[in-house]
C-alpha cells in the first residue's frame, strides 16, 4: 500500500494531475449535499404549522400503530421481559381484531430464537440490532457473525449502525464498505443503517451519510439508537426523506425510512407522518416503506385511538 502512494506521490509531483476523486465522492457529486441547517429548519416549521392538522384523525393514528417497531432494547431485558412483551402482541391480535398490530419487534440478538418461537401472528417482522450495536466499532468478522446467527435465529429484518467515525474521518471508502459487508451477511434480509443523526452535526452531513448509506446496501436508513444524547429530530427526518426522493429518482430503488428514539408523543408521530407524506408521498405511507422505532408511543396511539387511557403494551 504504502509503495503505491509513494509512487502517486511522485506521479503527481511531476505531472501536476489533479488529484483523483474516488467513487465515493463522485456518487457525493450527484446530489446536492450543500444544505443549510437554517433553511431545512425553516421547510419543518412550515410543514408542522400548515400539514400536520390535517393527518390528526384516527385513521393515519390506526395507521401509525400498524408502522409502530415495539422496540425493547435494555440492558435489563431477560427472557421474562421479552416474552411478556411477544405474549402482548400475540394477545392484541385477539382483543383488538380490528385494528392493525405492530409491524414489527426489534430486540438484541440475545432474544431472537425466542421471539421466534413464541410469535404467533403472521406479518410481525422480527428486528434485531447487529452488528455490535451500538457503537458498530468491534472487528468486522464479529459484526458479520452477529448479523449471520441472528438471521439463522429467524430475525427477519436486521438493524446496522454506520461507522459514524469512520463517517466523521470522511473515510466514504470505509463507511461504504462496512456497511456492504454487513449487507451481505444479511443475505436476504432487509437491512435498516442508523446514521446516528444527531452525532452528524449538520443537515449537509446527514445528506451525505443518507446516500452513502443507500449507495453501499441499505434498504432503509434509520435516524437514531436511541443511546446518544440526540436522538430523531423532525428536521433530521426531512433531510433523510431528500435524500430518498432524490435517490429514488436517480435509480428507481425505494428505500425507507425509520425514525427512531425519542419519539415520545402522538404529535411527534404525527409530525413524522406529514414530513414524509410531504417530502415522498403516497408511495412511502405504508408499513413497509415507513416504520416508528418505539417503545412508549403504543399506549398513546392506542389510548387515542380507542379514546381512553389504555396501558396494554
Amino acid at each position: 500500500m504504502a509503495i503505491t502512494k509513494d509512487i502517486d506521490a511522485h506521479e503527481h509531483h511531476h505531472h501536476h494531475h489533479a488529484p483523483q476523486t474516488n467513487k465515493y465522492e463522485e456518487a457525493l457529486a450527484l446530489y446536492n449535499t450543500n444544505i443549510s441547517d437554517a433553511e431545512v429548519h425553516e421547510a419543518v416549521k412550515k410543514i408542522i404549522a400548515e400539514k400536520v392538522h390535517e393527518n390528526d384523525n384516527i385513521e393515519t393514528k390506526k395507521f401509525l400503530l400498524g408502522s409502530v417497531e415495539l422496540t425493547s432494547l435494555h440492558t435489563t431485558d431477560s427472557n421474562e421481559s421479552i416474552l411478556s412483551l411477544v405474549e402482548k402482541v400475540n394477545k392484541f391480535d385477539t382483543e383488538y381484531p380490528n385494528l392493525p398490530h405492530v409491524a414489527t419487534i426489534c430486540a438484541y440478538p440475545a432474544f431472537t430464537e425466542l421471539i421466534s418461537q413464541s410469535l404467533e401472528v403472521d406479518g410481525v417482522e422480527i428486528v434485531n440490532v447487529c452488528g455490535n450495536f451500538p457503537s458498530s466499532l468491534s472487528r468486522m468478522e464479529v459484526k458479520v457473525a452477529e448479523t449471520s446467527l441472528a438471521v439463522n435465529d429467524g430475525a427477519t429484518e436486521i438493524d446496522i449502525v454506520m461507522p459514524v467515525g469512520k463517517f466523521l474521518s470522511e473515510d466514504y471508502e470505509g463507511v461504504c464498505d462496512d456497511i456492504a459487508e454487513m449487507k451481505q451477511a444479511c443475505g436476504e434480509c432487509p437491512m435498516k443503517v442508523i446514521l446516528e443523526t444527531g452525532d452528524l452535526g449538520n443537515s449537509s452531513n446527514i445528506k451525505k451519510a443518507s446516500i452513502l448509506a443507500m449507495y453501499a446496501g441499505a434498504d432503509y436508513i434509520k435516524t437514531s439508537t436511541g443511546k446518544e444524547k440526540v436522538s430523531a429530530t423532525p428536521e433530521a427526518a426531512y433531510v433523510m426523506c431528500q435524500a430518498i426522493k432524490e435517490y429514488y429518482d436517480k435509480t428507481g430503488i425505494q428505500i425507507g425510512l425509520k425514525p427512531a428514539g425519542g419519539i415520545n408523543t402522538v404529535m411527534d408521530a404525527l409530525t413524522y407522518y406529514t414530513i414524509v407524506k410531504e417530502v415522498l408521498g403516497e408511495k412511502w405511507l405504508t408499513n413497509k416503506w415507513f416504520r416508528l422505532g418505539t417503545s412508549r408511543l403504543t399506549n398513546l396511539l392506542l389510548s387515542e385511538i380507542v379514546g381512553k387511557e389504555v396501558t396494554f403494551f
